[in-house]
């Protein structure tokens, strides 16, 4: 392996918030080069010989995509793109190859892929791409980590705020939801106040819209 970075946070654990770019090719010309391309509009990026290099390699907590040679040596990457999906690795992938015809490029966009190049390609294509990939990722990673939050919050929740929280995005009144759960009506607007401020919603339909991404279905 012959990785370069900006950034050594990986290892020592901390999140790294600049994107990333992996670069997976057997042929040193081509590392060289790609390392320089992204290196010129101030990406990091990480290479590598061999897919095993990459998979060593601890990866960076931030908007990343993949820049993987269809022919490795000894190894396809077709296939390596198969086996880093169900690993649960999420990248973008931009596939590049010296051998590329239709039905490769058809089977590697099917699997995922975001763009796919024959070399020799233009850099700007290439720069393109990339960026293209690193807003994909960014906005998957922000999605994610909003879900995260939204999790924390409603694991704050006591069971009874949760069982009333499920009423009130059903759209029940406050007099409904206290005949349902036995209690008196000031009691529920307490219960209704304390989930509203834990789930950080000002108004019922952002807590709908939280529920909604939570997965959390209203009361009957």
């Amino acid at each position: 392996m012959d990785s370069s970075s900006l950034c050594t946070s990986a290892q020592s654990g901390q999140d790294c918030a600049e994107p990333v770019v992996y670069v997976i090719d057997d042929e040193e010309s081509m590392r060289f080069a790609l390392r320089n391309l992204f290196r010129s509009v101030a990406l990091r990026v990480e290479t590598f010989e061999s897919s095993l290099d990459f998979l060593d390699f601890p990866k960076y907590d931030s908007p990343s995509c993949l820049i993987l040679d269809v022919r490795l040596r000894g190894e396809n990457g077709l296939s390596f793109q198969e086996h880093v999906a169900k690993s649960g690795l999420c990248m973008p992938v931009v596939f590049m190859t010296g051998h590329g015809d239709i039905p490769m490029t058809v089977q590697a966009m099917k699997a995922g892929a975001v763009d796919f190049f024959s070399k020799p390609f233009r850099d700007q294509d290439m720069l393109d791409a990339v960026v293209d990939a690193l807003r994909r990722d960014r906005e998957r990673l922000t999605a994610e980590r909003s879900v995260a939050a939204l999790r924390l919050a409603y694991d704050s929740l006591t069971p009874r705020e949760r069982e009333i929280m499920g009423f009130v995005v059903a759209g029940l009144m406050n007099k409904q939801i206290a005949s349902k759960v036995n209690l008196c009506e000031i009691t529920v607007k307490l219960h209704r106040s304390r989930l509203m401020r834990k789930m950080a919603a000002p108004t019922l339909a952002d807590l709908v819209r939280k529920s909604v991404s939570l997965g959390v279905n209203p009361q009957p």
